[in-house]
Formats: C-alpha cells, sequence, structure tokens
C-alpha cells in the first residue's frame, strides 16, 4: 500500500502573491490543501480562488501570535499583546505568557470559534485547521483547541510533530535538529487529547518539513520524499510564494525562499509520483470517510 501525502500551503491569505503562487501549484497537481489566514490581508482574494478552485482543501490557519484577531481584543486580554489591538508580536513573548500562566483557555476558544467562523461565513468548506507557528504543539493550546472544535464539523487537525524518519535528514542543522527533539516530547500529550484518542478528531502520523522550513529545496524535498514510509497518511509543510511588494510589507522571516520552495514543489512532486509505491496525494477531507461543511 502506497502512503499517502497531504502537500498543505501555510498562510493563504496573507498576500495575493502567496495566493496567486499556491493555485497554481494546485492547478499544477503538485499541492493538495491550504490553511487560510481568518485576518490575512488579502483574505478576500484567497477567498474567492478557493471557491473558483473547488478540489483544493482549505483549512483555518489559526493565528494567536503576530497578527490581528479576530474577535474585539476587549473580549479576548489575554492574547492581547502591549498595543492592546493586536496579539504579541512574537513567539517568544507569547511561549512565555503561556508557561506562566497568562493566558486563558476561555479566550483561546474564542479566539479560534472567531476565526472559524469568518471562514463559514465566506462559504469555505473547512477540511481541519493548524496553527501559525505550530503553538499547538503545546498542550495548553491543544486542549482549548480541540475542545473548539467539538462544536464544528471540522473532523481534522494537523499532527504537529515531525516523524523521526524526516528529523534526521541532513537538511537539518544540529541546532534545528534538537529543538525537534526537545519539541516532539509533548507528543504523548497531543496523542492522550481525548478527541484524539477516540478519533472524534482525525489526524496524520506526523508532519514533515517542519525541520526543513527555510532551506525546502529541490534537494531536501527530494529527501523527504524519499524517506517516506511505504505506508500511512502524513502532511508535508510548506511556505510557497512570490517575493513581491506585497511580501515587503508583512513581518515574515521567509522572502525569497517562498519562490524556492515553489519551484522545489514543481520539480520534486512529479518526479516522486513517476516512482514505484508514489505516494496518493490528498487532503484532510479525504481522512474521514464523509465530508460535512463546517458549522458553528
Amino acid at each position: 500500500m502506497a502512503p499517502r501525502l497531504i502537500i498543505n500551503a501555510d498562510d493563504f491569505g496573507l498576500t495575493p502573491g502567496i495566493n496567486r503562487s499556491i493555485i497554481e501549484l494546485h492547478q499544477a497537481g503538485v499541492l493538495t490543501s491550504a490553511t487560510l489566514m481568518a485576518t490575512g490581508p488579502a483574505f478576500d482574494h484567497a477567498v474567492a480562488l478557493a471557491h473558483a478552485n473547488p478540489t483544493l482543501g482549505i483549512g483555518c490557519h489559526l493565528v494567536f501570535t503576530d497578527g490581528t484577531p479576530a474577535s474585539p481584543p476587549e473580549r479576548i486580554p489575554t492574547l492581547i499583546g502591549p498595543d492592546r489591538k493586536t496579539f504579541r508580536p512574537s513567539l517568544v513573548s507569547f511561549l512565555r505568557a503561556l508557561l506562566i500562566g497568562q493566558i486563558r483557555e476561555e479566550d483561546i476558544v474564542r479566539e479560534a470559534h472567531a476565526q472559524i467562523a469568518r471562514l463559514v461565513q465566506a462559504g469555505i468548506s473547512i477540511t481541519h485547521v493548524d496553527t501559525h507557528k505550530h503553538t499547538h504543539l503545546f498542550p495548553a493550546i491543544a486542549g482549548p483547541l480541540l475542545k473548539a472544535l467539538e462544536g464544528s464539523r471540522i473532523a481534522a487537525i494537523r499532527n504537529p510533530f515531525e516523524p523521526a524518519f524526516t528529523q534526521q535528514l541532513a537538511h537539518a542543522g544540529l541546532k534545528r535538529r534538537l529543538q525537534i527533539s526537545l519539541l516532539n516530547r509533548l507528543r504523548s500529550s497531543f496523542d492522550r487529547q481525548p478527541q484524539i484518542r477516540n478519533h472524534q478528531v482525525l489526524t496524520t502520523q506526523g508532519t514533515v518539513g517542519v525541520s526543513a522550513t527555510g532551506n525546502l529545496n529541490p534537494t531536501t524535498l527530494t529527501q523527504i520524499l524519499n524517506a517516506l514510509p511505504s505506508d500511512g497518511a502524513f502532511e508535508l509543510v510548506c511556505h510557497p510564494g512570490y517575493n513581491d511588494r506585497d511580501l515587503d510589507r508583512i513581518a515574515t522571516r521567509l522572502r525569497a525562499h517562498r519562490e524556492i520552495e515553489m519551484q522545489a514543489l514543481l520539480s520534486s512532486i512529479p518526479a516522486r509520483l513517476a516512482q514505484p509505491n508514489a505516494p496518493q496525494l490528498i487532503h484532510y477531507g479525504s481522512l474521514q470517510h464523509t465530508h460535512a461543511p463546517a458549522t458553528l
């Protein structure tokens, strides 16, 4: 049996150039899924493209740091940064607040509902959720987020943990591998979440490409694809896009590399699909037997 592979692009809705690259890659047959940012500057453009390309699976890219909330800031005070309008600007400041207990569970649930509701109101059939910066690695985010999904028909969530078979590939430096190894100690907590354990919310066996973020070129992508097991379901996370003037206005460390990722997908995915035991490309909606639109 061949492995199943979800090729998911994060940051749909961030800029028109990112949106355009995602659609071009999907139409080329090398990208199956994208996660949409509810308050992204190019949200409306992304929604229009999603409706015009119904075979692209659309998830909700939940943002709790480095972005703008969908809820009124006064309703989620423990998620808001020093300006009292937007989220904390850095992952470090967010994690510091999370680890010392400053972020309330009810604020996470309320903001998750608000972001999901924006996609639903735009007519998007949500296949799954994930989080910006993979913040649901941490139980204090994963728990409330899975509770938020109980009131919806969203049946899947990203497994944010990288499998061992890609952690040791040469594309990741020693520091990055150590970080991934330490974070993977949280995996047992994720697996024990009741919604995951009871298969109320489906997920994959892991997400590949996390350690290659910023270094996902044709060589590293080929290594990852060749390392896939002969069975199982996995996600490949990527961040393609055009490095244009719109991206210049966005605070992101991924700029020129977004175009490198585009070229890597266009060259490496068809080459792998032509080999024996090629992965079956799916999106998160294929993890379940039936797929119903999300509702809140």
